[in-house]
């Protein structure tokens, strides 16, 4: 089975296509080697839309997960993966062993020599292992950094991405101005994000983050705002920690106004 590289603007699409599929969906492609990089990321990517209560289908091949005989060819996909993980693992272990039988140092010679070319060639493994493991979240950060930057304060911006993300998937400050950095550099974001943001009249500020809330969601409810609003631990204009449906209305009415939405 052979398996392809595809660009981020499609590993994105799917994330999203993943995102909005619900339970009794059926993601449908013509062939597996369409959707997936390798064995390991088909399966996780039928983990997700299996964990929603959706299908998977390819029409190519044997494979429908509606279907007693398409989970069945996953299962013995999943085992197939497994052990050809540990084969490598055995087939390293073997290697490792019998170069120290014969005097050999483990590691890359140039490495050991500071060679410059191989130091840049590991640089360069680095940064595509980087940023292959940042397109799997880009769908949570890039499109806001897009809208609200230089707008919107770095502190002000990390709340909105991290209110509706799990505990354990949350950003820290660092860490996403790293990630931005990094898209800056190859071209997936422009530049003027990392600008200095402008500073903001105090009574601006809540509007800015209600409006941006909005502009994420055009059919988020009011509740929803408030809810999003308390797991930031954002406080009412009047100071207090529980949101009413009528201080989001106002505060978008005002957001309106400065030409926020």
């Amino acid at each position: 089975m052979k398996f392809q590289r595809f660009s981020f603007s499609f590993l994105l699409q799917l994330k999203s296509g993943i995102k909005r599929d619900k339970s009794g969906d059926t993601l449908v492609v013509v062939r597996i080697d369409r959707l997936a990089r390798s064995l390991s990321h088909l399966l996780e990517v039928i983990e997700r839309l299996e964990a929603k209560g959706a299908f998977f289908r390819s029409l190519q091949d044997p494979i429908d997960t509606a279907s007693p005989q398409g989970k069945f060819t996953l299962q013995v996909l999943g085992a197939a993966a497994e052990f050809e993980r540990a084969l490598i693992r055995e087939r390293t272990k073997a290697g490792l062993a019998s170069a120290r039988a014969r005097g050999r140092v483990g590691g890359n010679p140039g490495l050991r020599a500071k060679d410059p070319a191989a130091l840049r060639k590991v640089r360069l493994a680095r940064q595509d292992g980087y940023m292959e493991r940042l397109n799997e979240t880009a769908q949570d950060w890039v499109p806001h950094v897009r809208r609200l930057r230089p707008d919107m304060a770095w502190e002000d911006l990390l709340r909105i991405i991290n209110g509706p993300l799990p505990p354990d998937r949350h950003w820290t400050q660092s860490r996403l101005l790293r990630a931005v950095k990094a898209y800056v550099r190859d071209g997936f974001l422009p530049a003027e994000v990392l600008g200095r943001a402008g500073r903001r009249e105090t009574d601006d500020r809540l509007p800015a983050i209600v409006a941006a809330i909005k502009g994420a969601d055009p059919e988020i409810t009011l509740q929803a705002i408030c809810d999003r609003l308390e797991s930031m631990r954002e406080r009412t204009p009047r100071g207090r920690t529980s949101w009413q449906p009528s201080s989001v209305k106002m505060l978008l009415e005002r957001a309106e106004k400065l030409g926020l939405l």
